[in-house]
């Protein structure tokens, strides 16, 4: 579920769901999802969550590949935990924890204008048994679990202090660290702040031991609503028991105890992050969990000093790709003041692509001046065995139907010359891994695929001689170097830009996957029974009378029409990963690329039916579905890519 379809249609179709049965039919179908054999590579391919490991760092010294972390309140059940670790996420927070359940029958608020959750039970869980079962049995994820423990409603502060304690022990070994959420609403009401202080102290000291005797870095949860005068009475506390870390909590409570968890957080958050930075200094690490619902927040929280953020009411209303695109930033942030590594030369990698898009460019054109001219070349007359005025006479259509095949063809191959010059040189020259990874489908598709007319027994020397001269170059250019961290400023704001752009981008995903399935059956048809029935009522003709013919006839339509599919499949693969991976706020290059590349396919396409007059409805309307998720996908991601956004970040630089 990335952002271009959690935007553009189940955001809008879960929303008018009740809260509760859309989260458990999001995280159940996710769940569900990951469980299946396949399912984490289809999350992981579809979403493309994964950022460059620049990022790898500590979090209270527990490694973490990203410094994003998922809220436990989430997902209480852990229903979609295996699913959700593939989002881009460094770490999980579990919880709250209590050692009993609390089980939850109220429904959750949902104010989509102002972007907010309402929990009017906070501290709706699972219990801890459960939860140990639910460890036991494994949730199919390696990131590092901080579990957020929480003393039972009512209890003392002698009973807290065993709870937690209990607790901690027994989650020991499936932690890397624990949040301490003491200072409940119902704990503020009920507790001196000297009892409170004190089942922090006992608490804190029972996982001060080593990581091998039991203990874990453990990090105060400060309430997101505590007071400056409150949070100065506490520092001496906080000082003294000297805390690993401490987690900026994600909720304001209301005078009815519920949590409200949104957008609104973020300002406290800020306050709450600046007041405890100053007064405990640099070296603490502090986690901020409220209010991060697009890029600018994450860095707005960095900047008064987060080392982390956790993400809850943000991933419900923004999207499941914000992870990446909050990590996306931080890298941009991380990478801005630097210069950029020198350039590979031209013969290093990419000129090969390079060099190889343009020989495809240029055979696509010598391709199609012959297949709007002579049709056949001479080898094509040899294998036949027959004039080509005899054959026109013969049928007046099989000239031209070959012809419509073969313009195809090469508008489909100027198509992907395009494609693979634009990503050789603005993409696998920077190393950038998506677009390696584009090139890399592609091509080894297309070059299976020319192999595909030996099934009827016609060998093209032509396509051969392409293929020997164009392999070692798309070999050579595979040699790129390890990938680099993008030095293109990244996207920050959930502006109105980039929500047309998820329906552009659903657009060309839908475009790239059409494209595929078309490639697919293309060529299936080529080699198998070679037409469909407009073919044969525009050609006037059955494939026993072409048979009658030339015998040698059919083999050489099929060795076009397979020829056709699998190149259409491979330049189907190269649109769908750039649509999946490449979209990004300013990157103009990859809108020119999907502009540019789609052009000349469509315009040999349209362009050669007419010509012949093959204008069968029927038959050509994929071509016009197909244009039409073109043509409307570039409008809808023109401002993002190109207009006041793309602005915007030229000004960045």
């Amino acid at each position: 579920m990335p952002d271009w379809s959690y935007q553009s249609l189940f955001r809008p179709l879960l929303f008018r769901l009740p809260s509760l049965p859309a989260r458990d039919l999001t995280l159940g179908a996710m769940g569900l999802l990951s469980r299946i054999p396949g399912g984490t590579f289809v999350i992981k391919t579809l979403g493309h969550m994964e950022s460059h490991p620049i990022l790898e760092g500590e979090l209270c010294g527990i490694p973490v590949k990203y410094p994003v972390g998922l809220s436990g309140s989430l997902d209480i059940r852990g229903a979609a935990q295996k699913a959700l670790a593939q989002f881009g996420f460094g770490f999980m927070e579990i919880g709250p924890v209590t050692v009993r359940e609390i089980p939850g029958s109220l429904p959750v608020g949902r104010d989509t204008a102002e972007e907010t959750l309402v929990y009017p039970e906070p501290a709706v869980n699972v219990g801890l048994e459960r939860l140990l079962g639910r460890l036991a049995r494994g949730e199919g994820h390696t990131l590092p679990r901080f579990f957020r423990l929480r003393p039972m409603p009512g209890a003392s502060p002698a009973e807290a202090s065993a709870q937690l304690k209990e607790m901690a022990a027994k989650l020991a070994p499936y932690a890397a660290g624990f949040h301490i959420d003491v200072l409940t609403p119902e704990v503020r009401d009920s507790w001196t702040l000297e009892a409170a202080a004190g089942v922090m102290r006992a608490v804190r000291e029972a996982g001060a031991a080593e990581p091998e005797q039991g203990g874990r870095p453990m990090l105060f949860y400060l309430p997101l609503d505590f007071t400056a005068a409150g949070f100065a009475a506490l520092l001496p506390f906080l000082r003294q028991q000297a805390w690993d870390g401490l987690v900026v909590g994600e909720a304001v409570y209301s005078a009815q105890g519920a949590a409200h968890i949104g957008r609104g957080g973020l300002e406290p958050a800020l306050a709450q992050l600046r007041r405890v930075r100053s007064a405990l200094g640099p070296g603490l690490p502090l986690v901020a969990a409220a209010g991060i619902h697009q890029p600018q927040d994450a860095l707005d929280a960095v900047e008064a000093g987060a080392d982390a953020v956790l993400l809850h009411s943000g991933l419900v209303f923004s999207g499941p790709g914000l992870p990446k695109r909050i990590n996306e930033a931080l890298i941009y942030e991380k990478v801005r003041g630097a210069a950029p590594p020198a350039l590979p030369s031209f013969w290093a990698h990419w000129g090969w692509m390079c060099l190889l898009g343009l020989g495809m460019i240029l055979g696509g054109v010598l391709a199609w001046m012959i297949a709007a001219t002579t049709v056949v070349l001479p080898y094509d007359v040899s294998f036949l065995g027959m004039d080509p005025a005899l054959l026109d006479l013969a049928n007046s259509g099989i000239l031209r139907f070959m012809s419509h095949d073969r313009v195809t063809l090469a508008g489909t191959m100027i198509s992907i010359g395009v494609v693979y010059f634009q990503l050789a040189y603005h993409g696998l020259r920077h190393g950038q891994h998506w677009t390696r990874t584009a090139l890399m489908t592609s091509g080894l598709v297309g070059f299976s695929s020319f192999f595909l007319y030996l099934g009827y027994g016609y060998f093209d020397p032509l396509h051969a001689l392409a293929a020997a001269l164009l392999l070692p170059m798309f070999v050579l250019s595979m040699r790129a170097p390890a990938d680099r961290p993008s030095y293109e400023p990244a996207g920050r704001l959930n502006s109105p830009e980039w929500r047309l752009a998820q329906l552009g981008q659903l657009l060309f995903v839908v475009l790239g996957f059409a494209l595929a399935a078309g490639g697919v059956i293309i060529a299936s048809i080529g080699i198998t029974r070679v037409f469909v029935p407009t073919d044969l009522e525009y050609l006037c003709a059955t494939p026993e009378m072409l048979n009658e013919i030339n015998a040698r006839l059919i083999p050489l339509i099929a060795h076009d029409r397979a020829g056709f599919g699998g190149a259409l499949f491979s330049d189907a693969l190269a649109v769908l990963i750039i649509a999946l991976w490449g979209i990004g706020e300013g990157r103009r290059w990859v809108w020119w690329t999907l502009a540019l590349g789609g052009l000349p396919a469509f315009l040999a396409g349209f362009s050669v039916h007419y010509f012949i007059g093959y204008t069968s409805f029927i038959h050509l309307l994929p071509a016009y579905f197909a244009f039409m998720l073109y043509a409307l996908g570039l409008v809808f991601l023109y401002p993002y890519m190109m207009g006041r956004a793309a602005a915007r970040k030229e000004e960045a630089r």
